[in-house]
């Protein structure tokens, strides 16, 4: 327990939170007895180990987490790690809805902090699924082929603001609405935007 350093600005994000005050306060205690480093990234307390985020303690309506930013990468023997969408690929968190389950779970807790540092330690990576992996709905490449500066536009998008596109496009269950969409994001595309730029 040599560093149970704690950081202002999370100290203000709890004297300010209105609801899973008391279930943030255990969760703090018990990440910063695994001597990580305390810090407020995203607007929510992040615990780093050697500049590497670990784990942050967000909430959310229903419960509160945490957080664990490689996660798919923890061995999970209890079968408490949730992935937050399908789309997730290297998150996983562990969910409460109270404090009692947070103290009930404290060693178990620690055990998944200890592995996760030892992920980072270990330099261990998730692998990432490849842009081109993902299904590109028909409806995106019937325009592709028709346009070919859209083409061009979209091929020159990062992977991370490709991926938003094709999940946002494949995620409508209809064709009509996978072409609305599309039709609305075109010019977004051609001039080099994201989806939420």
């Amino acid at each position: 327990m040599t560093n149970r350093r704690t950081n202002p600005k999370v100290d203000e994000f709890l004297s300010k939170a209105k609801k899973w005050k008391e279930e943030y306060v255990q969760l703090r205690n018990i990440v910063l007895d695994c001597e990580l480093t305390e810090e407020f990234k995203w607007m929510h307390p992040c615990y780093t180990y050697g500049d590497k985020n670990i784990v942050l303690i967000h909430g959310f309506k229903d419960y509160c987490a945490l957080l664990f930013h490689k996660g798919a990468l923890l061995k999970d023997p209890h079968g408490i790690l949730i992935q937050q969408t399908e789309n997730v690929q290297a998150a996983r968190q562990i969910r409460f809805t109270n404090a009692q389950e947070i103290a009930k779970m404290e060693p178990m807790l620690k055990a998944y902090i200890h592995e996760a540092i030892e992920v980072e330690k270990a330099g261990l990576e998730v692998n990432f699924k490849e842009t081109s992996e993902y299904k590109i709905p028909d409806e995106f490449q019937h325009k592709l082929d028709e346009i070919p500066d859209l083409k061009t536009a979209f091929e020159a998008l990062t992977p991370g603001r490709q991926r938003a596109y094709i999940h946002y496009f494949s995620d409508a269950k209809q064709s009509k609405t996978r072409e609305s969409r599309i039709e609305k994001y075109m010019q977004h595309i051609l001039d080099g935007k994201g989806l939420n730029d």
